[in-house]
């Protein structure tokens, strides 16, 4: 038969529980302050490192990316070069031809989901030899991401929530904390 527990047992065994948190996150600040990351802020860092590689090539080339608020989006993480967008009323093979006329070399950011993965080959098939040298970037950005998004305008926010603090990219590559 099942022994019941008593009041004390279970007090005794919820302070240990306590006593357990308080300890973990003593180390969580210990190990912060010594520059030792969680997985979390690893993987902040390295979309933060591509992000900043995307922000760079972006100040040569254009970006395209789906719609408004993906371009929002990565205005608001600190991208300062010409960004544009797919879903402007143009048909895809248009606004292709317009691309091709106007820019030798591009960047496509699209979305992960199904969606986005149909108008990437789409669009890589009709802009062939314009965009291949930075397709490492999607991805990238895409395993990064994991599964906790699919698309351009939740990469603000899953970056929040992975380094526990805001982030904007700057010009500067080599600067600590950048």
């Amino acid at each position: 038969m099942k022994q019941r527990r008593s009041i004390t047992d279970k007090r005794k065994s919820s302070e240990k529980k306590q006593d357990y948190k308080e300890l973990c996150y003593r180390h969580s600040d210990i190990a912060r302050d010594m520059s030792v990351y969680s997985p979390d802020a690893v993987r902040a860092e390295r979309l933060k490192e591509v992000l900043q590689s995307v922000h760079e090539a972006n100040k040569r080339s254009p970006l395209i990316v789906e719609g408004r608020r993906d371009a929002e989006a990565l205005r608001a993480l600190g991208l300062t070069g010409e960004i544009l967008t797919l879903h402007s009323g143009k048909a895809i093979y248009d606004f292709c031809e317009d691309i091709s006329e106007r820019y030798d070399r591009i960047i496509l950011l699209m979305d992960w989901d199904d969606k986005g993965d149909k108008l990437f080959g789409m669009l890589g098939e009709n802009l062939r030899g314009h965009w291949e040298e930075f397709s490492p970037f999607r991805d990238i950005i895409r395993v990064l991401c994991q599964k906790d998004i699919k698309d351009i305008e939740g990469i603000p926010g899953l970056l929040e929530k992975l380094a526990g603090t805001k982030v904007v990219l700057t010009g500067e590559t080599d600067e600590p904390g950048n």
